[in-house]
This record gives structure tokens, C-alpha cells and sequence, in this order.
């Protein structure tokens, strides 16, 4: 079986698609489209992640792209840190169906310290829950490593996945702390 790690759908570019930037996209990635593209290289399933450039913590498009192919998706939401609701956000998210996960943003853009109160709120939150935390932060390493270091992890089932090789590379052993895989690029498939 082959699953994606990490897969994008968005809405085409339309007046319609309320969407945080727009992007100059030549075309739309909708749901039934990735999918058909996931049939045509033999992709048996992926972890869909709700695409932050364009709706930002908004993963509304996410869960309707994963309740048409139920079978085949599960999502991840970014949360947002300075948000009062995100401890609601958390918890409501927990109870969507195909729901596996949440993500952090910590890119140099969002101009985000790696000891900022919420980014430790939602590492907590993903224990709490029980949700693998997904770490993005492709072009601020030390800080990803600096986040992780914090927060040691009980077990493999509440795991934080952070998509940054060295970060991985170079991460301090803590009592507990597994990381499920870490993969060097965006989109790597695992067998």
C-alpha cells in the first residue's frame, strides 16, 4: 500500500473560492482531480493537508474533500496560535470525521518566536487529543528543533512529524519522544 504523506486540493481560481491569497494557479487541484491522479500512480491513499496559503486556518475545503473520498483522505488542519478559540478549535476538530491531525506554521513569514505561548498551547492540546502535530517550518529549522525540544512526547500514538530533514537530523534525544517519520521534502510517499 502506498500512502502520500502529504498532499494539496484547492478550489479553481474563481470569484467564488473565498480564499486568503491568490495565488496565479494555471488551474485548479480539486478533490476528485488529486484523486484521479493518486489512481493513475498507483497512491492507495494520503494525508491531506489543508493548504495554508490559500485558507489559511479555514480547513472548511479540506472536510468537504475528504467526506466525497472518505475512503482515501484524512486530513490535517493548521491552527492557529493567537486565536482565543483555538482551544475549541482543537477539540472540535478531534470529533470531524477523517480528522488525523493538526499543524503548526512556523515558518520566518509568520514572524512567529519558537517560544511563543500558543505554539506550546497547541503541542499541548495535540497530547490532550491525541493528534500527531504536524510542524512546518521549511525555512526556520532551529526553530522547529527548538519547539520539538520542548516537548518531549509519552508515546508513538501522539506523535510530532515535523517535515524538515534537519531538524530530524539534529534533534536532541528527550525521554519519550518518537517521531512517527521525517521526510526531507513535501509530497514523499512511504511504503
Amino acid at each position: 500500500m502506498i500512502i502520500d504523506s502529504q498532499v494539496h486540493a484547492y478550489e479553481a481560481n474563481t470569484p467564488e473560492a473565498a480564499v486568503a491569497q491568490r495565488a496565479e494557479l494555471a488551474r485548479s487541484r480539486h478533490g476528485d482531480e488529486m484523486v484521479a491522479t493518486m489512481d493513475k500512480v498507483g497512491v492507495d491513499g494520503a494525508i491531506f493537508i489543508s493548504a495554508f496559503s490559500l485558507y489559511r486556518y479555514d480547513a472548511s475545503y479540506a472536510v468537504e474533500v475528504q467526506r466525497a473520498h472518505a475512503s482515501r483522505l484524512a486530513i490535517v488542519k493548521p491552527v492557529d496560535p493567537v486565536t482565543p478559540m483555538w482551544p475549541t478549535s482543537v477539540a472540535e476538530w478531534k470529533k470531524t470525521p477523517g480528522a488525523v491531525g493538526i499543524r503548526i506554521m512556523l515558518t520566518k513569514e509568520n514572524k512567529r518566536a519558537p517560544d511563543h505561548p500558543g505554539l506550546d498551547r497547541i503541542a499541548r492540546a495535540a497530547v490532550r487529543y491525541d493528534f500527531p502535530l504536524n510542524i512546518l517550518c521549511w525555512d526556520n529549522l532551529d526553530a522547529g528543533a527548538a519547539l520539538i525540544d520542548r516537548h518531549p512526547i509519552r508515546d508513538s500514538s501522539s506523535t510530532i512529524s515535523a517535515f524538515c530533514s534537519r531538524a530530524c537530523r539534529r534533534r536532541r534525544r528527550s525521554p519519550g519522544l518518537t517521531f512517527q517519520r521525517c521526510w526531507s521534502s513535501p509530497g514523499a510517499r512511504t511504503r
